[in-house]
């Protein structure tokens, strides 16, 4: 029998120990001042974790942990000073450190849901922007689709399932683009990986990403005038577009050339093809004369609250920005046989892994990812190349106001203001066709 030391011993180590600190202390603070150079505080931190598990070490003498029994268990233990990770076979760690090492990651990766957060995906989607695939530039919606011409194509954008599974053959030769065979779209493996690109944030299971609900759902708007005016005063405004970030810029901005402007050209565009337009350029994002986009959702949530309430007519709502990407990527394809700025739909969720944020409840949730995703089908057929993936994240976006709500990243910061201004032609072209059912 393996004979137990004498706690004595430990006692004594201990009062050894807490006079060195005593003394160490009496050296005096000059002491200590002239040990906090880069190197002294590594040394500090050094010794602070050998203490620690000097300390630990004899805790667990007396109280020793009782070993876990399930399938594996990991944990730190101190060895020598040192920390080291113990796994039994298996290697699945204990349940509630899972658990709570689940949540630190988490809250570490997305300290913006405490903030509200914005929505570039400078670090999630630089390098994938970058990567060519067999279809085109990019990874935008269109890659990997069914060939056009088929008899069974999906019509984007067109209301009610039966319609959008039928087009006809000699329609759907004359799109440039590809066009969805609904049972595609319907496989939930399918349409995630050639539609989404879906943040650690949040997470988007089979029930809420059912294709032939979102294709069932109907955004025409009734013909507001003739199309070819840009005259805005007639008629009650159909269409909303704000901007939460107005002070987004381009590569070559000069004054007065940023998303605010776009935002101007596609409100003319728009109006041009028959619709009432409200362009809101109220700034958001700026508070005290100083950049402030952690509370720029909060202001303009305000703002465009008080203009739907003015304006009950208004039954599409856009949030026009640009994204933040990487320097090196460049998001720029060829319409019409113009550089254009590539754009992207982004849908907000309002759920984490975990399940619903309560605090931000959107009860058009379905009615906006049905709005996006039609979008994103008509923009595939007319447009190839023009749209990346449908992004998907865990706030809401100010996109609960009304059914037809939509935030849209035109290009980046790495775009010439051209190119942007360039992809308000498409842009205003899509959600015409699909506002007008055609």
């Amino acid at each position: 029998m393996k004979k137990r030391r004498k706690p004595e011993k430990y006692l004594a180590l201990m009062l050894a120990f807490a006079i060195l600190l005593v003394l160490g202390k009496a050296w005096g603070e000059d002491g200590f001042l002239r040990m906090r150079t880069a190197a002294g505080k590594k040394a500090e931190a050094a010794a602070a974790m050998i203490i620690e598990c000097f300390f630990q070490h004899i805790w667990n003498q007396f109280y020793p942990v009782p070993a876990w029994e399930g399938p594996g268990r990991q944990g730190e233990f101190c060895v020598d000073g040192m920390s080291q990770e113990r796994t039994e076979e298996g290697g699945n760690p204990d349940p509630a450190y899972r658990a709570v090492k689940a949540e630190e990651t988490f809250w570490a990766e997305h300290p913006y849901l405490m903030l509200y957060g914005n929505e570039e995906t400078a670090l999630a989607l630089g390098a994938e922007d970058a990567k060519m695939d067999g279809a085109g530039r990019g990874t935008g919606g269109a890659a990997g689709a069914a060939e056009a011409g088929g008899a069974a194509g999906a019509a984007p954008g067109m209301p009610g399932p039966e319609n959008a599974a039928v087009v006809a053959r000699n329609e759907t030769s004359l799109l440039p683009g590809r066009i969805y065979q609904l049972a595609q779209l319907e496989d939930y493996d399918f349409l995630m990986s050639h539609f989404y690109n879906v943040h650690t944030s949040t997470t988007a299971g089979r029930e809420l990403m059912d294709a032939k609900k979102l294709l069932s759902r109907d955004f025409r708007l009734a013909p507001e005038r003739s199309a070819g005016t840009a005259d805005q005063s007639t008629g009650a405004p159909q269409i909303l577009i704000y901007h939460t970030h107005s002070q987004e810029a381009f590569a070559d901005s000069c004054e007065g050339e940023n998303i605010v402007a776009a935002g101007a050209y596609l409100a003319e565009l728009l109006q041009k093809n028959g619709f009432s337009v409200y362009h809101d350029r109220s700034v958001y994002d700026v508070r005290d004369g100083k950049l402030d986009r952690n509370k720029a959702y909060t202001y303009a949530l305000e703002g465009i609250t008080k203009i739907l309430e003015e304006h009950p007519s208004i039954q599409v709502v856009i949030d026009l920005h640009r994204d933040g990407v990487k320097e090196g990527t460049h998001l720029v394809t060829e319409v019409n046989g113009k550089p254009t700025a590539r754009i992207m739909f982004f849908n907000g969720l309002s759920q984490t892994p975990d399940g619903p944020i309560p605090y931000l409840e959107n009860p058009f949730r379905e009615d906006n990812l049905a709005f996006s995703l039609q979008l994103q089908l008509k923009a595939a057929a007319h447009f190839p190349d023009y749209t990346r993936k449908i992004y998907l994240k865990g706030l809401r976006y100010n996109q609960h106001l009304r059914p037809a709500s939509c935030l849209v990243e035109a290009g980046a910061q790495t775009n010439t203001y051209e190119e942007v201004r360039n992809a308000m032609e498409p842009l205003a072209e899509v959600f015409t066709m699909l506002l007008q059912g055609k």
